[in-house]
């Protein structure tokens, strides 16, 4: 059965930092791509920075130099480090695993993060 946990999310003032994390079972975690989403209220889900199993690193424009993600494949766990947080950063964050084999994709349950101004 396969599992994304996520954890880490809460509420922070304007400025501030978190550090989520995504604990994946039931997977081969190193050939798959890893991914954080998010979703604020009447918005669509959208990337917020991806870990590809190879190592390459994106993220979205919004959250560069403010935004680090990483992987720990020996813990199976991907991090998502956000720093200087905005209120606009307030949304539900999702981790996304993706194999790169069979194209099969995994959601967790997600995380609430909530920056308040």
């Amino acid at each position: 059965q396969v599992q994304l946990v996520e954890s880490g999310g809460g509420l922070v003032q304007t400025g501030g930092s978190l550090r989520l994390s995504c604990l994946a079972s039931g997977i081969f975690f190193g050939i798959n791509d890893m991914g954080w989403y998010r979703q604020a209220p009447g918005k669509e889900r959208e990337l917020v920075a991806a870990i590809l199993s190879g190592g390459t690193i994106n993220y979205v424009d919004s959250v560069k130099g403010r935004f680090t993600i990483s992987r720990d494949d020996a813990k199976n766990t991907v991090y998502l480090q956000m720093n200087s947080l905005k209120p606009e950063d307030t949304a539900v964050y999702y981790c996304r695993a993706r194999n790169i084999v069979t194209t099969m994709v995994y959601w967790g349950q997600g995380t609430q993060v909530t920056v308040s101004s």
